[in-house]
């Protein structure tokens, strides 16, 4: 919370850990390039294999096996150019410009592939919170909104690859990863000096990668502590306040396995973009769908592909909870979504229902 504003939009981006600040301003007082062999040099490099290291023990992975890049959408492309890839219509749009989006999508978010040498598939979707299964020997599988939020591993998840974001999970935005399993072939898209054992270019980010790694540590931290748990609570009782307010509104994936923190509903009739400005007058953060296509006034693919209407596509409303979110924000929030709720209910059925 912001002053008087509540922020539920974490799916989207999250706040700065402290640590994650902390550690980005130590990394801007060192002067080093992180490829030069000098005493500055080693220091600067010595911050970004640190931050490998901490961003590889929270996600399960060998620090060899991380490529940083500027941005999971960065990581998808480095990942999947040149390869003749499937994923479904519930992926990002940064995993579809690369794959033919032909996987099907069952009416509860669920995705199947009978081929996953060559298929993507997320392992939670940014809008429901819908969790895969993820198949054995899959291609690449977009890790990106669950790092931090529930436990998992990437040696043992099945995946061959995996693209992951610092500002996902409480670090600096610009900075994300992809990670390979040992013996998985990867062509450089960004050639020149052969930074990151050759396979992506450029001068690393070393402020952004310490801010990483700091968070994913902090991250790893917070899960072992529960902290989510208390999170999936303050969700359940969202929903539930707001399913007393209204009998037609839909919470999508609500019987499936989801993440903690988000709650994905439908109003039919009340477009989803109004009821993001209506609670943004009102002090609260929230969105109509992912951060890289909320600004567009159109149907939500994911729920599209769940096999929702048109009409009912563009009235979903997507709010996402994150370790500071309080039961006091929550209450404020539903007693707000209440009130306009009433004002559209009466005007649309007559009644406050």
């Amino acid at each position: 919370m912001a002053g008087s504003r509540v922020y539920l939009d974490y799916n989207a981006t999250t706040p700065l850990r402290d640590a994650a600040r902390d550690a980005m301003i130590a990394a801007m007082d060192v002067v080093g390039n992180p490829s030069s062999v000098h005493a500055e040099g080693r220091a600067a490099k010595g911050i970004m294999e640190r931050a490998r290291g901490q961003i590889a023990q929270a996600f399960g992975c060998e620090g060899a096996d991380i490529i940083f890049t500027s941005s999971a959408s960065e990581a998808a492309a480095l990942a999947l150019e040149g390869r003749d890839a499937r994923c479904s219509g519930v992926e990002h749009d940064a995993v579809q410009a690369w794959c033919d989006p032909s996987l099907p999508t069952s009416g509860q978010g669920v995705v199947t592939t009978d081929d996953p040498a060559r298929s993507v598939v997320q392992l939670a979707n940014s809008e429901t919170g819908i969790l895969q299964t993820i198949p054995q020997g899959l291609l690449l599988c977009d890790m990106t909104q669950a790092f931090g939020k529930i436990p998992l591993a990437f040696n043992w998840s099945g995946a061959d690859m995996a693209i992951i974001s610092a500002h996902k999970l409480g670090g600096p935005k610009g900075i994300g990863a992809l990670v390979i399993k040992r013996g998985i072939d990867i062509a450089a898209r960004i050639r020149g000096g052969g930074q990151e054992m050759g396979r992506r270019s450029g001068t690393e980010n070393i402020i952004g990668i310490a801010g990483f790694g700091a968070a994913a540590q902090a991250a790893q931290q917070d899960l072992e502590q529960g902290v989510w748990q208390n999170v999936e609570k303050l969700r359940n009782i969202l929903e539930n306040t707001i399913a007393q307010s209204s009998n037609k509104t839909i919470f999508v994936g609500k019987d499936a396995p989801r993440l903690p923190n988000t709650s994905y509903f439908v109003t039919p009739g009340w477009k989803g973009e109004t009821q993001v400005m209506q609670m943004d007058l009102s002090g609260f953060a929230v969105s109509a769908g992912s951060a890289c296509s909320s600004g567009k006034v159109k149907a939500s693919k994911v729920l599209k592909a769940m096999g929702y209407d048109d009409d009912m596509a563009t009235c979903a409303v997507r709010v996402s909870l994150g370790p500071d979110t309080t039961e006091q924000d929550i209450q404020s929030f539903c007693d707000a979504w209440g009130a306009h709720y009433t004002k559209f209910a009466a005007r649309h059925w007559g009644n406050n229902r």
